[in-house]
């Protein structure tokens, strides 16, 4: 009889902790499933049009509010309420941004849209960008992702993007160019005029020259007074910017052609 018992107790000891192990994994599994579930919510809510909508009507409003806090006569009567609002946008992209992760998880981080929010959200959120509105004015350009949905729109951010590298080489080139007519015009001119006292100065005076911003009268007519031979310099200065600007435009536009092709 005790033997039995014993048997019995045993067995229904077993009993109860596998019960007690089923209804863990059971527990476990349902937690599972409902915070997989959750995550699917989030992702339909975040990757919605009705999301991206209310995200850019956001933006659109704060930068009607940055805009507001530069004016010194509506900052001086509304001065803590734009600031609050400021932030409370900010709050917003913040909570946006962790919604997207917690359901994209590495994915949000695959596609390039997503880290240049995520970027602009993070520099925009420092405690020091609050001190500078040029910091927090960053996070406008997150209308370029909602810009791109529009066909028209989207076809303007193609051919940007598609021409930042050859842009990138055309400032290569165009920088190396300045910076060597700079040095020349300093060796050359530095010791007489202000504007070409100074690398920094040289390379200022130039850009205004290449721009055409009264270059003629303004900066090589006064260097030809005193130095007759200079028109050379600047002859050769217009001359081969135009040619390197040239080159960029021929460059750019076969490389669009090549893409519609």
């Amino acid at each position: 009889m005790k033997v039995a018992d014993s048997l019995s107790e045993t067995t229904k000891s077993k009993y109860e902790m596998a019960k007690s192990l089923y209804g863990n994994a059971r527990s476990k599994i349902s937690k599972k499933l409902k915070i997989k579930e959750d995550k699917r919510k989030i992702r339909k809510l975040v990757e919605s049009k009705s999301f991206d909508m209310f995200i850019m009507s956001i933006i659109i409003a704060n930068a009607i509010i940055l805009g507001f806090m530069t004016s010194d006569i509506i900052n001086l009567y509304f001065d803590k309420g734009l600031f609050l609002l400021d932030r409370l946008f900010m709050g917003i992209f913040i909570v946006e941004m962790a919604l997207k992760i917690y359901a994209l998880r590495a994915n949000f981080f695959k596609s390039k849209w997503n880290l240049f929010d995520f970027t602009i959200v993070i520099v925009s959120s420092m405690p020091f960008a609050s001190a500078f509105i040029v910091l927090r004015t960053f996070r406008l350009f997150r209308l370029l992702r909602y810009i791109n949905r529009f066909s028209k729109m989207n076809k303007i951010i193609e051919v940007f993007v598609l021409l930042l590298p050859t842009f990138a080489s055309f400032m290569a080139i165009f920088a190396l160019f300045f910076y060597v007519f700079a040095i020349i015009a300093v060796s050359l001119y530095g010791d007489v005029f202000l504007g070409f006292s100074s690398i920094g100065s040289s390379i200022f005076t130039l850009l205004q020259a290449f721009t055409l911003d009264g270059w003629a009268s303004s900066i090589a007519r006064p260097v030809m007074q005193v130095f007759p031979s200079a028109w050379a310099y600047f002859v050769a200065l217009v001359v081969s910017s135009l040619l390197i600007t040239i080159s960029f435009v021929i460059t750019a536009i076969s490389q669009i052609i090549e893409v519609k092709k």
